[in-house]
């Protein structure tokens, strides 16, 4: 029962970053990366190009939440500590990969 609560919880976390993956591969106007905040088409070179790394970045950071999700059902507490790293280490290393999309792409 527990291995259908862990597919429950988890599932819906890993595609959230999956989705939002593949939503900024398809944009046609730039990605933004911190809610609230826009960036206007005048300050990217190359749209399709940036947001390509954008979604590909998130695809990359959902990668150990899909692990996790399936390690979990053989071993929670290894699954746990994965995820704990990818929030840990995964976010700060998030923004520091924007922050070289966006600067390789500025204007």
């Amino acid at each position: 029962m527990e291995n259908v609560v862990w597919f429950i919880l988890m599932v819906p976390c890993s595609a959230v970053f999956t989705i939002i993956g593949i939503y900024a591969w398809n944009r046609k106007k730039p990605m933004w990366f911190w809610s609230g905040s826009a960036v206007e088409e005048t300050e990217i070179a190359d749209i399709p190009a940036y947001n390509r790394a954008n979604g590909r970045m998130w695809i990359v950071y959902s990668l150990p939440f899909w692990l996790s999700t399936f390690l979990g059902v053989c071993n929670q507490m290894v699954a746990l500590a994965l995820i704990a790293a990818d929030c840990v280490i995964g976010l700060p290393v998030l923004i520091v990969v924007y922050e070289r999309i966006y600067a390789k792409y500025k204007v």
